[in-house]
C-alpha cells in the first residue's frame, strides 16, 4: 500500500516529535578535541564511557570519604583577550552563573569554604568555548513540523539539532592542601530543543553548565559512598 506525501510526513513527524519536544535541556555532543584541555595535560585524559564526560581522568588512589569541605574557584574563561566587549560580557555572565551552579550543587554534599585546609577539595572549572543559539531558527525548528523533521535529520547526522547553542567545559578537582590531582574532565554539550528559553541566546550554554554542576554533585556523592545520591536531571 502506497502512502501519500502527507501521510508519509505524518508518520515521520510522529517518530521524531518525541525527540524534539520536551526532551533534555542539553545533550552531550558526540566529540570534543582533547587538545583543548588546558587545566591538565591532555595526554592523561581517557575517553569516557556512557554517562561520563567525553574525556576524563580519575585518580585510583583517592580516599574520597575523608573529604568534608570544598572550595569552588572563580570560573575561568579562555582567550578573553581575543574577544570583543560584548562577547566577553556574555562569557563572564556564563562564568558567574557556573560559579553559582557549582557552589549550590556541591554544598548539598559538603560545606563550601573559601580557605584551603586538610580534607578539603578544590574545584576549578573553565569555559573553553561557547556558542549562542540562533533564536529564530531554534524556535522554528522546535515547534514547526517541517523544521522539527529537518532538525531531527541534522541531529541524526551530526549530533547537534538546528539552531541550538553549545558549550565546552573543563573541570579539575584537586586536594586543596597538597594540590594532588583527583579528577579531571573535558566535555561538550549542545542544546536539546527545549521550549523554555528558546528566545534566550545563551540558554543552551547555561543549561549545559547547570547539568555539569549537578553531575559534579552526583559524582561526589557516589565517590564518597552515598547511599541515596540524587541523580542528574535529564
Amino acid at each position: 500500500m502506497k502512502l501519500g506525501k502527507m501521510a508519509v510526513f505524518v508518520v515521520v513527524f510522529a517518530l521524531v516529535a518525541p525527540l524534539l519536544v520536551g526532551c533534555a535541556s542539553s545533550l552531550q555532543a558526540r566529540k570534543v578535541d582533547v587538545a583543548q584541555a588546558v587545566l591538565v595535560d591532555p595526554s592523561i585524559l581517557e575517553k569516557g564511557t556512557e554517562g561520563e564526560a567525553l574525556y576524563r581522568y580519575k585518580n585510583p588512589k583517592v580516599d574520597w570519604k575523608k573529604y568534608a569541605k570544598v572550595i569552588v574557584d572563580p570560573v575561568i574563561v579562555y582567550q578573553q583577550a581575543a574577544m570583543d566587549a560584548e562577547t566577553r560580557e556574555n562569557y563572564q555572565t556564563l562564568a558567574n552563573n557556573a560559579f553559582v551552579f557549582f557552589s549550590k550543587e556541591l554544598e548539598k554534599e559538603v560545606p563550601v569554604v573559601t580557605a584551603p585546609g586538610p580534607d578539603t577539595l578544590r574545584v576549578q572549572f573553565a569555559i573553553v568555548s561557547a556558542e549562542k543559539s540562533g533564536s529564530v531558527s531554534n524556535f522554528m525548528t522546535t515547534i514547526v513540523p517541517v523544521g522539527m523533521v529537518l532538525s531531527a535529520g541534522k541531529y541524526a547526522a551530526t549530533g547537534k539539532p538546528i539552531g541550538v547553542g553549545e558549550i565546552t567545559g573543563e573541570m579539575r578537582i584537586t586536594d586543596a592542601a597538597t594540590g594532588e590531582l583527583l579528577v579531571a574532565a573535558l566535555d561538550k554539550r549542545v542544546g536539546g530543543k527545549q521550549l523554555k528559553g528558546v528566545f534566550t541566546s545563551w540558554q543552551d550554554a547555561d543549561s549545559g553548565l547547570q547539568y555539569w554542576a549537578e553531575l559534579a554533585r552526583y559524582r561526589l556523592c557516589q565517590f564518597r559512598g552515598g547511599a541515596d545520591c540524587e541523580k542528574v536531571k535529564p
